[in-house]
């Protein structure tokens, strides 16, 4: 007979958003449930962040081999397919086998493995049905199940030669030819690594544009760099048919043979099985309910929200971060205490790496821009590619920012950090800056910025270098 389960939390997924939910629940004293099928590890260890970076820095070791002519060195990357997925893979198992420690090392009793879906819901309880027959009881639930790939029906029967990013990783070799489909973070990540480690690629969107980006300077500024890598085909639908071995990739009166398709057309929401409709919430035409981005709650029900799942911030930290409030509200169900969002920046693993951080140019009063194709270090590091805009209110306080930048990754956080703490442009350029160093290239938009404003640059802090940072 099965035994039947009662908690005043349940979370439905282990991933980052589930574990980060469960923590935050218990830490405020409830009992709870962590409910998933497998507990296999995050998306971001597995199959997503971890593993994709693993790829990007063989990547960029071969392109560095190649780059070296510019220095006056001469050398060409001989690259051993076998040995760099192996590689990415051991490294990949390591990160996994961390984050099942920690999910071993959760009290007894709160891993409940299963199936979860919304069997009945009252003022008062929750009622799970679990797919070996038990129940569980909540007083609250936080649906944690995160998101997965979407495949359209034309590409349903090319079988093994149909890569997504859960199983791209797990080939023996490199491809001789790979075509990807989506230009998002995902698609022009894997692309490029995929190019640069020898593989020819063809890259196709089905928009007149790439996905990457928010501004048509950033998006030009990554496409100019994608094209001297690999082919990149703007506004296509391919049609693919397997052939054998082969995929043969047709559009227009145009076709190309390659060995397997990457497809990176987006993630939806995992929802399929959870039975939402049991809640009572209002869903829309996807299924989804409302969620409260400032407490994760549905409605004005038990029931909580978290992680990729929304479909809202699909990032780590994001997940983390919402596990961590949705978690900390369903513990005190019926009251729910609002949090203030984190500045939200994105950032897409190219090179030069893309980010959106904060406000787009739309909501913002002023637009400073910093050019990087005549920047003192980035010219030192033959790498002189793309911009910066920075965004600010009329006060000259920073409210986002976009770029496509060398250095770009590292340039989002000290950007993002200068927006959370509200500083304006005029106290940016207070701060010290060295040189020569990528940072100081966003010295001429803070400077576009504190000239629109009543706030000019300060005199005596931001004379150093300012004809080009030379």
């Amino acid at each position: 007979m099965m035994t039947d389960l009662i908690c005043d939390v349940a979370v439905i997924g282990a991933g980052t958003a589930g574990l980060a939910a469960e923590r935050a629940a218990r830490e405020e004293g409830a009992k709870t449930l962590l409910i998933d099928p497998d507990f296999a590890g995050t998306v971001c260890a597995n199959v997503g962040c971890m593993p994709s970076k693993l790829l990007i820095a063989a990547a960029k070791a071969a392109q560095n081999v190649r780059a070296a002519e510019t220095f006056g060195i001469t050398a060409t990357p001989q690259i051993d397919g076998p040995a760099v997925m192996a590689r990415l893979r051991a490294y990949r198992d390591q990160f996994v086998a961390g984050v099942k420690e920690d999910i071993n090392a959760l009290p007894e009793g709160v891993c409940v493995t299963g199936k979860a879906s919304f069997k009945s819901q009252t003022d008062t309880k929750t009622e799970l049905a679990l797919d070996d027959g038990r129940t569980i009881s909540a007083r609250s639930v936080i649906v944690a199940t995160g998101s997965h790939p979407m495949i359209p029906d034309a590409y349903q029967t090319l079988g093994e030669r149909l890569l997504t990013n859960r199983t791209v990783f797990e080939l023996n070799d490199l491809p001789a030819r790979l075509a990807v489909v989506g230009s998002g973070a995902i698609g022009v990540e894997l692309a490029q690594a995929f190019a640069r480690l020898g593989v020819e690629v063809t890259l196709f969107e089905l928009s007149d544009e790439l996905s990457s980006g928010r501004i048509p300077e950033v998006k030009q500024a990554l496409l100019s760099a994608l094209r001297e890598e690999m082919t990149v085909y703007l506004g296509v639908e391919a049609q693919p048919e397997r052939q054998d071995d082969m995929v043969e990739m047709r559009w227009d009166d145009q076709s190309i043979s390659v060995d397997y398709v990457l497809l990176a057309t987006g993630r939806p929401p995992t929802l399929k099985g959870l039975n939402l409709e049991a809640t009572g919430a209002k869903l829309d035409e996807k299924g989804m309910p409302n969620v409260n981005p400032l407490t994760f709650q549905i409605e004005s029900l038990a029931l909580f929200m978290a992680g990729d799942v929304t479909g809202t911030r699909p990032v780590l930290h994001e997940a983390s971060t919402e596990g961590t409030i949705a978690g900390r509200n369903a513990a005190h169900f019926p009251h729910s205490t609002p949090s203030d969002p984190m500045v939200s920046f994105a950032i897409t693993f190219s090179d030069p790496p893309v980010a959106t951080i904060g406000e787009g140019p739309k909501a913002a009063n002023i637009t400073g821009r910093a050019s990087y194709a005549n920047q003192g270090r980035a010219k030192v590091e033959g790498k002189a590619h793309g911009l910066v805009d920075l965004h600010a209110d009329a006060s000259g306080r920073l409210t986002g920012a976009d770029l496509c930048a060398p250095g770009g990754e590292h340039l989002a956080h000290l950007i993002a950090w200068m927006i959370e703490q509200k500083m304006t442009a005029r106290a940016v350029l207070a701060m010290p800056f060295y040189h020569p160093t990528l940072e100081e290239g966003l010295k001429g938009a803070l400077r576009e910025i504190c000239n629109q404003t009543n706030n000019p640059a300060p005199e005596n802090r931001d004379r150093a270098n300012a004809p080009g940072d030379f």
